[in-house]
């Protein structure tokens, strides 16, 4: 994290479009009500044994996904709720307001920070203009530390989230049947369900986080996961470990999207 920044928004609108944004479960159901598309994007790690306890990235991982098997391996498997949208957010007006500013999602209150907190907070991973980065503008990062007192409650809040809906998230996937993941840092594997059946799950799950034993993890992880790796190497340590991988490039034919967080260069024609 940058050790003295200022922000102020210039209302440029970069921030709304041609972006996948994060949502809570709650968040989820409200935009598919007003008919937008929500995608779930998974992912896994491998985890053989628990971490140190002092491994704060590991803990961070442990938090945010739920236990599962790729055949014999034990995996971690995270789940992102994203609103997707090609272009401009839907309810970005033209005048690059928001028409759901009042109810907009938690990731959109606190931008440009960061729920992630090993994510350095710079300008130069941010949509934003220059001008918004004005030092003349209201404090946000002072000694490394973020200041902007509005913002810091709502990071509290959507991290708590995170945690509190990851039950809630293994039984979506159960729900509908999502048994693929990419590699953690490597990629997403994108599911997209029809509009009515990720509601009417997302609504039985929201119905179901109320009630503590109905949330418990279940005592036998899934052992069905698939995972997928557009990466050699990865799919050779993957077999090493008898795990259940697949080429990314046959995402397709099990009728997902595979979101490559490194695409590889393409290679020069002879």
């Amino acid at each position: 994290m940058q050790q003295r920044l200022s922000f102020a928004c210039t209302q440029c609108g970069r921030c709304c479009q041609n972006h996948r944004v994060p949502l809570t479960v709650h968040e989820a159901m409200a935009w598919l009500r007003r008919g937008g598309d929500v995608h779930l994007l998974c992912d896994a790690v491998v985890w053989p044994a628990e971490p140190p306890a002092d491994d704060a990235f590991a803990a961070y991982k442990r938090q945010r996904s739920f236990a599962a098997a790729s055949a014999v391996m034990a995996v971690r498997v995270g789940v992102i709720l994203a609103a997707s949208f090609p272009g401009r957010c839907p309810n970005l007006m033209d005048d690059n307001r928001c028409g759901i500013y009042a109810e907009r999602p938690l990731v959109c209150r606190i931008y440009p920070a960061s729920i992630n907190p090993f994510e350095p907070l710079g300008a130069e991973s941010k949509a934003c203009p220059p001008e918004a980065w004005d030092a003349r503008g209201p404090a946000f990062v002072r000694a490394g530390q973020l200041v902007d007192h509005a913002t810091q409650p709502l990071i509290d809040q959507a991290r708590h989230l995170a945690v509190q809906e990851m039950p809630a998230k293994q039984r979506l996937c159960d729900a509908l049947g999502i048994r693929v993941a990419a590699m953690a840092n490597e990629g997403f594997v994108v599911h997209k369900p029809p509009r009515a059946a990720l509601l009417a799950a997302l609504e039985e799950s929201s119905a179901a986080m109320a009630c503590a034993t109905a949330m418990a993890p279940a005592q036998d992880p899934p052992g069905d996961w698939r995972l997928l790796s557009p990466r050699a190497t990865t799919l050779e340590i993957l077999a090493e470990i008898h795990a259940d991988a697949l080429d990314a490039s046959q995402a397709g034919r099990l009728g997902v999207e595979y979101l490559d967080l490194q695409p590889q260069p393409a290679s020069a024609a002879g």
